[in-house]
């Protein structure tokens, strides 16, 4: 089984870029969504580290926002919690996909938080700002406050795109991003076959 790490910029579309491989997903970020909605165990962590915010379950976005919004520490702490738990939720989806030839992990901060390995193939999903910024607008509980804030603790796209063994231009058509990954599939596949 090879990983494939998607990387790139919030809203630049590698969640999109990442089922477009047509192979199973690791998507954190839904994960995470899940977390808040039906894990009691991470509403009673987070609610003892921020009490003043985090006061009902189902966790809402609202509460978390206005935590991160507060102050610079609360995002760590938040993050602290429940990155245990997504890893656990990756590697039991690693052993559910072990015997397929790829894995995609859609994982936000997949070198920032060392999840990544040595021999993981990372794609750049490379995207103009303003696509992005359009992006972000559709969605519903768009905040630039906040992503700002993540950003922050992120590292630098010019070293994501640096450590990446493909970049993949997605101008956010579906068409564009179908070559691309074919073409990534295609080198990949050739690579292996010859070594």
């Amino acid at each position: 089984m090879k990983r494939i790490g998607i990387l790139g910029d919030i809203g630049s579309g590698k969640s999109f870029v990442a089922r477009s491989f047509g192979y199973p997903v690791f998507n954190a970020d839904y994960e995470v969504s899940k977390l808040y909605e039906k894990n009691r165990k991470v509403y009673i962590k987070l609610k003892k580290k921020l009490p003043e915010y985090i006061y009902e379950f189902p966790i809402n976005k609202i509460q978390l926002s206005n935590a991160i919004l507060a102050n610079n520490s609360n995002l760590k702490k938040i993050i602290k919690i429940v990155h245990k738990e997504i890893r656990n939720k990756m590697r039991s989806f690693l052993i559910k996909n072990k015997n397929k030839n790829f894995v995609i992990l859609d994982i936000p901060l997949l070198l920032e938080n060392k999840i990544n390995k040595k021999n993981d193939i990372l794609v750049y999903v490379e995207s103009r700002k303003i696509d992005i910024i359009r992006n972000l607008k559709k969605r519903k509980n768009y905040n630039p406050k906040i992503l700002n804030k993540f950003k922050q603790i992120q590292l630098s796209l010019a070293f994501k795109k640096k450590s990446s063994s493909f970049i993949i231009k997605n101008n956010f058509t579906k068409k564009s991003v179908k070559n691309g990954v074919k073409e990534i599939l295609k080198l990949i596949k050739n690579e292996r076959s010859s070594s």
